[in-house]
């Protein structure tokens, strides 16, 4: 178990923080780490799976930045170091009789750049969750999942 401590890089003026000046210091691993590439989800989960695209549910529509998937679209294209696109996270969800479902919310333009590109898998930490957390993102719109 680690201990999460934030530091903050002093400045002249204190009174705006802004997220780039944020940095994690992790006891376990001794190192810091920027504040970029990270997810509140899967930031302790180090296994990366590549998830079939047609898997994956994604219930909320994309508001997506053209340029910005094209970008992606070409990195990917270019390298498959995942330190360069980082991973989506995946929400994963057993039905009450047993089936898997896999969820995912962020990720928008990622996720479009890999189908675009007709990728059949996409890099995702996967977490296991439950039909509350579910409807914490969905409300009276959550499935009855099997």
């Amino acid at each position: 178990m680690f201990r999460l401590s934030l530091y903050i890089i002093p400045r002249a003026n204190l009174s705006v923080i802004r997220p780039r000046q944020l940095f994690i210091y992790t006891e376990s691993r001794m190192d810091v780490k920027s504040d970029e590439n990270r997810s509140i989800h899967s930031d302790n989960i180090v296994e990366v799976h590549n998830v079939p695209m047609h898997v994956i549910v994604r219930p909320i529509p994309s508001v997506l930045d053209e340029q910005k998937v094209q970008s992606l679209m070409n990195t990917v294209k270019e390298t498959t170091d995942i330190k360069t696109v980082p991973p989506i996270d995946v929400l994963w969800i057993k039905g009450r009789e047993g089936g898997n479902y896999y969820y995912s919310f962020g990720g928008c333009h990622r996720f479009a750049a890999y189908q675009r590109l007709k990728m059949s898998t996409i890099p995702a930490k996967i977490f296991k969750s439950d039909i509350s957390d579910l409807r914490i993102y969905l409300g009276a719109s959550t499935p009855d999942l099997l």
